[in-house]
């Protein structure tokens, strides 16, 4: 899986002008499924990500965890981290078919949820547009195929 986490102060998405999942401070999780990955792997990210400490303490350090500044997700599905940018087209043959996607990036959606966070998100194949305010910006990527 691959992940892009940006620390937002706010974060929303919307279909077709309808806001479907919005966010105060938190994480902005664009969210890809490759076709290696597992529910060990939905599980593993979901973890590392929810104990990303990128929230500064009371001394200015990045050392705070989403849940001790009580933050929530917004997800958002993006095959579009599996760009192949070999050529001037890009390519997806690197990410997973719907069939098997949708379940490994619900199995994702719900473990940050027992954890117990909010987790808003879109909808998974639909045309979306995604609004948030950057914090820092501090932004992260998570790729499960590389240490």
């Amino acid at each position: 899986m691959r992940a892009v986490v940006t620390r937002v102060t706010r974060a929303s998405v919307s279909i077709e002008g309808e806001v479907c999942g919005a966010i105060g401070t938190g994480f902005l999780v664009l969210l890809g499924v490759g076709l290696q990955d597992t529910e060990e792997t939905a599980h593993h990210l979901a973890e590392k990500i929810c104990n990303l400490r990128v929230f500064s303490d009371e001394n200015g350090k990045m050392n705070r965890s989403l849940e001790q500044v009580g933050g929530n997700l917004l997800v958002v599905s993006q095959f579009t981290l599996y760009a192949d940018t070999s050529s001037r087209r890009p390519g997806f043959t690197g990410a997973a078919r719907p069939e098997t996607a949708i379940p490994l990036y619900e199995t994702f959606l719900a473990h940050c949820r027992e954890r117990g966070f909010d987790v808003q998100h879109g909808q998974f194949g639909a045309d979306m547009q995604v609004d948030s305010l950057n914090d820092g910006p501090v932004t992260i990527l998570f790729d499960t195929d590389r240490p």
